[in-house]
C-alpha cells in the first residue's frame, strides 16, 4: 500500500496540530504553578509544531478541508487563548481591567484566524500578495504577547517590563497588529541565493547554540528583530503594489528593477566605472610665475595635442 493511501499516514498531520494544541495549552498549567520558563517553551512548542503540520500534510499530499479547520482551532487556542490567559494567571489576576485585556486579545486572535481563512480563497489577490501575511501571524503574535514574561523569567526578577499597565498596553498592541492590514514578510516564499546558502546554514546553527544557553533572551530578540522587519515589510508590499513588472519576477532581476527605479529618481547615482587604458587627470604642481619662470602648459609636456594635429 502506498503513503499516499496509508490512513495512518494521512493522520499524521492531524495528530501534529492536536499536539501543537496541547503544547500551547499547557502554558496555562505552568503558569498557574509558577514555572514561568515552561510556560513560555509551551508556546514556543506548539509554534514549532504548527509550522511542521502543514508541511507535512503537504508533503505527503494529506491535506484535508478538517485539516485546515482543525489547525485554526488549535492556533486559536494555543497562541490566542493561551497567552492571553497564561499573563492573566501570572501577574493580572487582581485586576479587572487585565481580564477585559485577555479578552481583547483572544478575540483578535480569533478574528485574525478567521479572516485569513478568508483570504485563502480569495482569488482576485494579486500575486505579489501570497509573499506577505496581512497582520502578525498568529504564532509570532502569540510568542510577542509573552515577551513581558520572557524577561521577567530571564532575569530573575519584574522590571519595568511586568507593569500590570505596561503588559496591558503591550497585550493591547499586539493584538492591534494581528488584526491590523500591516503586511509582514511570509518566510515560506523567501527565497536563499546559492551563495547564501552557507552562511545561513552557520548563521542556524549560531541560533540554535544560543537558544540551548540563552533560552530566553534569545527569544525575546528574536522577537524584537520580528518587529523591527515591519517596516521594511511595509516598504516591500507598497513597492510590489506599484511595480506590476517584478511580481513574477526573479530576485535578480527585481533587484534590477528597484535599481533601475531608484535611478530614475535620481535616488541612486550612476555606477562610474573606469575603462581601461582610459588616461586620468593630471595635476601638476604649482610653481611660482614670473619672469625668470616661463608657464608650463600642456602642450609642452605633450600631454594635448595640438588642433593642427587632427
Amino acid at each position: 500500500m502506498s503513503m499516499r493511501t496509508t490512513p495512518g499516514v494521512r493522520l499524521l498531520p492531524n495528530a501534529i496540530t492536536v499536539l501543537a494544541m496541547c503544547a500551547g495549552l499547557s502554558a496555562i498549567q505552568f503558569a498557574l504553578n509558577g514555572q514561568l520558563t515552561f510556560a513560555i517553551g509551551s508556546v514556543a512548542v506548539a509554534a514549532v509544531l504548527d509550522g511542521l503540520d502543514g508541511r507535512i500534510a503537504r508533503l505527503l499530499d494529506a491535506t484535508s478541508k478538517m485539516g485546515a479547520e482543525l489547525d485554526s482551532l488549535a492556533d486559536a487556542m494555543s497562541f490566542g487563548v493561551a497567552p492571553a490567559l497564561t499573563l492573566y494567571a501570572w501577574h493580572m489576576q487582581d485586576n479587572r481591567a487585565g481580564w477585559v485585556v485577555s479578552l481583547i486579545f483572544a478575540v483578535c486572535m480569533v478574528l485574525r484566524l478567521a479572516r485569513f481563512n478568508t483570504l485563502l480563497d480569495d482569488a482576485e489577490q494579486p500575486p505579489f500578495t501570497k509573499e506577505f501575511f496581512v497582520g502578525v501571524p498568529a504564532p509570532a503574535a502569540g510568542l510577542l504577547a509573552l515577551l513581558p514574561l520572557a524577561l521577567t523569567a530571564h532575569f530573575g526578577y519584574p522590571g519595568w517590563w511586568a507593569n500590570q499597565s505596561v503588559v496591558m498596553v503591550w497585550m493591547v498592541l499586539i493584538a492591534a497588529l494581528a488584526v491590523s492590514r500591516v503586511p509582514t514578510l511570509s518566510l515560506k516564499t523567501v527565497k536563499v541565493p546559492p551563495k547564501f546558502v552557507a552562511p545561513l546554514l552557520v548563521g542556524v546553527a549560531l541560533l540554535a547554540a544560543l537558544v540551548v544557553v540563552f533560552p530566553l533572551i534569545s527569544l525575546a530578540v528574536a522577537m524584537v528583530l520580528y518587529l523591527l522587519h515591519v517596516p521594511y515589510a511595509v516598504y516591500r508590499y507598497q513597492w510590489l503594489s506599484r511595480h506590476p513588472e517584478a511580481w513574477d519576477a526573479a530576485p535578480r532581476e527585481r533587484r534590477a528593477i528597484r535599481r533601475n527605479t531608484q535611478r530614475r529618481l535620481g535616488i541612486r547615482p550612476p555606477l562610474r566605472r573606469s575603462v581601461a587604458g582610459a588616461a586620468r587627470r593630471v595635476r601638476l604642481p604649482r610653481r611660482p610665475t614670473g619672469p625668470g619662470h616661463p608657464r608650463r602648459s600642456w602642450r609642452r609636456l605633450e600631454l594635448r595635442r595640438n588642433r593642427d594635429d587632427y
